[in-house]
């Protein structure tokens, strides 16, 4: 990395482009599962111009993204979303970036979302300046369809034990459904990558690339294989692939205070803006925090 380098500078035009390409991630996956299940119980709303989703029970990508952008969501907005989710037995999840208009987050207040937690995004122009080379004994590389079994195994592997330098994720999904949501990624244009250290298969990434922004999906490592370089391994490969397909921007969301915010940031990714968690509970789920 260059000492002179300019950080990337954030403002509310390059916010509003990368959460209009997460609506587009949530959409594709959404749009996957419902497929994948075909019994209509899915949905992807409209809201103030962007969406909320119910990809599948307990999916990551039930959720509604992109909000504070295009407008103040209307009140008969949220009750439909709010009714949508309570009719799938699901709370109502929303991110918000910081950026978004203000007066958003004062509406979810008096609405009773409650905050939950917080999820930094970190971005950095694409240079052609990937990084050094991996370490000795690690290779990365495109992982085709014909090892996806082996490459879900894996990962999911490794997300069932997190590091758990900085953070943690608020939610925690059963193996199952992380290994579905990965499925219904990989049919919305996440494209997978492998790393191996001394042949292993330690490790894999996702990378989706739309409107001129890289999208840096969730890396992970084999707890055996943690704290060898195999994580920044997978980031410098997916940082030169993004810049060859003549993409502008890397954008990476990580937990704050992770060693992945710790990777990412070594690799010339500045922190743009915090999106905070804020989730509606349903009635049921109010009383017994109530009560607790």
């Amino acid at each position: 990395m260059h000492s002179d380098r300019i950080p990337l500078f954030c403002d509310t035009a390059l916010a509003a482009r990368v959460e209009r390409d997460e609506v587009d991630l949530i959409s594709a996956a959404a749009q996957a599962a419902h497929r994948r299940r075909g019994d209509g119980r899915g949905f992807l709303l409209p809201i103030a111009r962007d969406v909320a989703s119910f990809a599948d029970d307990g999916s990551p990508y039930n959720k509604v993204a992109g909000l504070g952008f295009a407008g103040i969501p209307h009140a008969d907005e949220l009750d439909a979303i709010e009714r949508a989710f309570a009719d799938r037995n699901a709370p109502a999840q929303i991110e918000l970036a910081h950026l978004a208009d203000p007066e958003i987050a004062a509406l979810l207040t008096t609405r009773g979302y409650r905050l939950e937690s917080f999820e930094n995004v970190l971005g950095r122009t694409l240079d052609g300046h990937a990084g050094a080379p991996a370490p000795p004994g690690i290779e990365v590389r495109r992982s085709g369809d014909d090892e996806f079994e082996a490459w879900l195994s894996v990962v999911a592997d490794s997300v069932a034990r997190p590091d758990v330098q900085g953070v943690p994720w608020h939610e925690e999904f059963p193996r199952e459904t992380y290994e579905l949501a990965e499925r219904d990624a990989a049919r919305a244009g996440v494209l997978r990558y492998a790393a191996f250290r001394d042949g292993t298969l330690a490790g894999g990434a996702g990378l989706r690339l739309t409107d001129g922004i890289a999208q840096f999906a969730g890396a992970a490592t084999s707890p055996a294989h943690r704290r060898h370089g195999v994580q920044t391994a997978l980031l410098t490969a997916r940082l030169g692939d993004a810049a060859a397909a003549g993409c502008e921007i890397g954008v990476i969301v990580t937990q704050p205070g992770s060693k992945s915010q710790q990777n990412a940031q070594r690799r010339g990714f500045d922190l743009l803006y915090t999106r905070a968690v804020l989730v509606k509970n349903l009635p049921s789920c109010d009383a017994a925090a109530t009560t607790s």
